[in-house]
């Protein structure tokens, strides 16, 4: 099997859709002998900031000395970027031959009569194997959807983390704002300690589920406090003091290589549960928390890129906001660092999202926005998306392409205004890596 040809399995796996539920994985994961119960886990899930303090976690366990995985989704530009072990992509070959096994015993359980997996269950599985042959110390698990039934539901880890809960995926988590807390409460075990952001509603029932589960939780605003300092636009840098009373820890003070007042909630939660870990793993400790924040990477979540093209030199924003909350998070973000600055919104945003809720959100009347289509077959026509949006702004074009609609926004920014690249990661993954290089290219030259 070569790459490709492991794509294509993949790719093939998506007739079956999105099931929730954990029998297939169960199964799937007793014939490959368990491998999710070889190392330590931590598992984190929310409506947003999950891949951004899974990120955080992770680059803290590494600072800290420890072999780590990181299981995240979606990627922006290859499969490969979803595992990673101690920061580095599973290499090609090595995730073909971790997706030959699985598809193996993927096409066994369909000959014994049971379901076949899913597209993330097989890659669920893979990531699990692949962490458990290469003997990690620790795990960060990202859940794909809601908790209570994701496939990555089968882990007991050393501690869970909620980043906080707004209504997104309904359909399938309930209906309601209280069924989507339910579904990422469901990731709470018997006493292994929860950290969570939530607030409301949703925090009532995370409480509710952690005391029936005998966890103890620990609170954003209760249990841990995190205030702004200073940022730093240009090097994509903030400050922030981190305070406990239960820990014993006033006022201590760390940089965030990550932009976003959200990230600063993100990050609370992240030192939380280390410090949680510490008891276990004295290697865990305030100095490498502060160094895997100071040196954590995590593109497209409020990524700011300065780029040379010619002799003009354009700042982008680049956010893959793709909800409400995100919508909501990205807009603060532009405000609290960017308040002034006249904006071209280069938009690709997909039709199951809540469109209208998202451009009532992001778009201001003197705003000039591109649309186009994100390589996704759910991606919003873009003459659609230009319809939705016509009247809202002062100037609203659409361009099907991405990569045209990239230049095109380039060209209407000019150096002059902000570019923001926002509305899906299905686009902004492919437009980042298009715009850095014709920036190289442009510096090159």
């Amino acid at each position: 099997m070569t790459y490709q040809e492991a794509l294509g399995y993949l790719e093939s796996l998506e007739i079956f859709g999105i099931k929730l539920g954990l029998s297939r994985i169960r199964r799937l994961l007793e014939l490959l002998d368990l491998p999710q119960e070889r190392y330590r886990s931590i598992h984190v899930t929310g409506t947003n900031g999950k891949g951004s303090a899974s990120a955080m976690l992770a680059r803290i366990l590494r600072q800290s000395g420890l072999h780590v995985g990181l299981y995240t989704s979606p990627h922006l530009t290859s499969y490969t970027e979803r595992i990673r072990l101690d920061g580095q992509n599973i290499p090609e070959q090595e995730f073909v031959d971790c997706v030959e096994t699985i598809k193996t015993y993927a096409e066994r359980m369909v000959q014994e009569g049971d379901e076949c997996p899913t597209q993330f269950e097989v890659l669920t599985a893979l990531a699990f194997f692949y962490f458990a042959m290469k003997r990690v110390d620790y795990a960060v698990i990202e859940v794909g959807l809601g908790g209570l039934l994701d496939s990555t539901n089968v882990i007991v880890p050393e501690v869970s983390v909620i980043t906080n809960v707004s209504l997104e995926h309904a359909d399938r988590c309930g209906g309601t704002l209280a069924g989507v807390a339910e579904h990422k409460a469901g990731i709470i075990k018997e006493g292994v300690p929860v950290v969570t952001a939530a607030t409301g509603e949703p925090l009532d029932i995370i409480r509710a589920q952690a005391e029936a589960k005998n966890a103890d939780i620990f609170v954003l605003g209760e249990d841990f406090t995190v205030e702004p300092g200073g940022f730093d636009a240009e090097r994509g840098t903030q400050s922030l003091s981190f305070s406990s009373e239960l820990l014993g820890i006033a006022n201590l003070d760390f940089d965030l290589h990550l932009l976003g007042y959200h990230q600063r909630q993100n990050a609370a939660c992240a030192i939380m549960a280390t410090a949680l870990l510490h008891n276990g793993e004295p290697r865990i400790d305030r100095q490498t928390a502060a160094e895997g924040l100071r040196l954590v990477d995590w593109p497209a979540r409020f990524e700011v890129l300065r780029l040379k093209l010619g002799p003009v030199e354009q700042h982008i924003v680049v956010d893959g906001a793709h909800n409400p909350a995100g919508a909501r998070a990205l807009r603060s973000s532009l405000a609290e660092y960017f308040p002034v600055q006249e904006r071209v919104f280069l938009l690709g945003i997909l039709h199951d999202k809540a469109i209208e809720e998202i451009i009532d959100i992001l778009l201001r009347p003197n705003d000039t926005v591109v649309v186009t289509r994100p390589a996704s077959r759910r991606a919003e026509p873009p003459e659609d998306l230009a319809q939705r949006i016509l009247g809202r702004v002062q100037h609203v074009e659409a361009v099907a392409d991405p990569y045209e609609a990239a230049d095109r926004a380039l060209e209407l920014a000019a150096g002059k205004r902000l570019l923001v690249a926002s509305g899906s990661l299905y686009l902004v993954g492919d437009v980042r890596e298009y715009l850095i290089q014709k920036g190289r290219c442009a510096v090159d030259a």
